[in-house]
């Protein structure tokens, strides 16, 4: 999956036939309202696919609110109307009980797509986003832990290479991951830098839709 980084990335940029390119921003402080909006948008049974329950509101605005954008990483996709339609959610633990690196962290991965966005391959590059990082940071293990019956993340899962385990109706996935080259660093950086002029290009159309609109 990752043996050429670079290539891979620009061959994305042309995205899915037919279907916007798909660019993955690494989110901030400034993003947590919306991050909030998208999770709360989310129906009961993708709800359900994302955080293995079918929690309310309140928990979700307590999720979010312990979010930390200083030590995980959150990414994000906004679409063409700045709203973002996918956020993957990158957490760091120590390896400590778990035999397959040596490193001393490992990575677990959260993943969850509007409905709006769906078959355009939001998770996928949010995905592999969050594994060319994990790379690019010296963690050689990331793992995704979601329900059996979530098909999409079990695609993205086996597309990737990555090991599954099931158990009780849950699924236990992790990838190994290469050491990083120049190509996983440079792949990285450029689509950080293609997000952030993306995302400001989005952000400034958007607020001159609000300035030039009819005031009620």
């Amino acid at each position: 999956m990752l043996d050429n980084p670079l290539r891979r990335w620009i061959r994305g940029l042309g995205g899915k036939k037919g279907q916007p390119t798909v660019l993955v921003k690494e989110l901030a402080e400034r993003d947590r309202r919306r991050v909030l909006k998208h999770f709360l948008a989310l129906d009961g049974n993708d709800r359900l696919l994302r955080f293995g329950s079918i929690i309310p509101d309140d928990q979700i605005k307590v999720y979010v609110a312990k979010i930390d954008f200083s030590r995980d990483i959150v990414l994000g996709v906004y679409n063409g109307i700045f709203q973002l339609v996918g956020v993957g959610h990158l957490g760091f633990s120590t390896s400590e009980g778990r035999g397959t690196t040596t490193k001393e962290r490992v990575a677990e991965f959260g993943v969850s797509v509007s409905a709006s966005a769906r078959g355009q391959g939001v998770g996928t590059r949010l995905f592999q986003r969050a594994a060319i990082h994990c790379r690019n940071s010296d963690i050689d293990t990331l793992y995704m832990q979601c329900l059996s019956s979530n098909q999409t993340m079990m695609h993205i899962a086996k597309k990737a290479g990555m090991r599954i385990k099931r158990e009780h109706g849950e699924a236990d996935a992790y990838l190994q991951l290469p050491p990083p080259s120049p190509g996983s660093v440079m792949a990285e950086a450029l689509e950080e830098q293609f997000a952030v002029i993306d995302y400001t290009v989005k952000a400034n159309a958007r607020a001159a839709v609000k300035w030039f609109s009819p005031k009620k």
